[in-house]
């Protein structure tokens, strides 16, 4: 009986605990520049706050409108949130960089051909929701709620938005139309990876109309406007994914006919 070997159990663990010290010196890379982008985004807080207010701004007639904040900390932090808020953005190339770095090794280069326009493919429709929802749907948003205003019973009606109240309702513009947006992301990457094919999300298309309705109404404020401004470019989204669906399973197809006809004329066999 011979007797338990340590040596051989530290040989078996040595690849496990490098990819954990990798892992570690990923994140803390990650984290560092989140925060160095947090020191600089809390430093222009004020900028971006002026920014992000613009909407609101051009929403009230000229010189009327106005922020308050009730609480003497709420103002700083609001500030903080936007920090946060705008260095998450401002870091998301170098956290996404270090995630590929870490995931791509164990990659087959064929896997890291197909996930690469998925990793490309994020920043972007993720700023194309949340440019239509700064440029579009908040402008159009606020103009409706603030038609609310006026005498009421004999009594003025005057919106005074808390700065606090109106960061969140910001964020959760930008959030639902950006992440919204990546719908064609998971899509495809369900379909890459075999989950579901095209003529499942075709035969699917009554309840994904269903459903992306009642993700607009979850996701924005309780208007219609605002809804239909969301569901509307979701729609479109969608079909234009079944539409890539079809290109791609052609090409796939066509591909994998090639490559059995390559291997039926090396091994010598007839094809049809």
């Amino acid at each position: 009986m011979q007797p338990f070997r340590i040596s051989d159990i530290d040989d078996s663990q040595a690849p496990l605990l490098d990819h954990l010290i990798e892992l570690r010196a990923r994140l803390v890379r990650a984290f560092l520049a989140f925060a160095v982008a947090f020191g600089i985004c809390f430093y222009f807080s004020g900028d971006i706050f002026a920014f992000l207010v613009r909407p609101l701004t051009e929403a009230f007639p000229p010189g009327q409108g106005k922020l308050i904040y009730t609480k003497l900390y709420e103002a700083f932090f609001v500030e903080v949130k936007i920090a946060l808020f705008a260095a998450f953005f401002v870091s998301f190339p170098v956290i996404a960089n270090q995630i590929w770095a870490f995931v791509a090794p164990g990659l087959y280069a064929k896997e890291k051909k197909a996930f690469l326009p998925f990793l490309v493919a994020t920043p972007v429709l993720f700023t194309m929701g949340a440019a239509l929802a700064y440029y579009v749907v908040m402008p159009t948003a606020f103009h409706f709620f603030l038609g609310f205003e006026g005498q009421k019973g004999g009594l003025k009606l005057e919106a005074l938005p808390g700065t606090g109240d109106y960061l969140a309702l910001v964020m959760q513009f930008i959030l639902a139309f950006g992440i919204s947006f990546l719908l064609p992301v998971l899509l495809m990457l369900l379909n890459r990876a075999g989950i579901i094919t095209r003529a499942q999300c075709v035969a699917a298309r009554r309840y994904a109309i269903v459903g992306i309705f009642i993700i607009a109404a979850v996701a924005t404020p309780p208007d219609v406007i605002s809804q239909l401004l969301l569901a509307v470019p979701l729609l479109a989204l969608y079909e234009g994914t079944l539409l890539f669906m079809w290109f791609t399973e052609k090409r796939d197809a066509r591909d994998k006919a090639v490559e059995e006809t390559q291997a039926a004329v090396e091994s010598g066999t007839p094809t049809a």
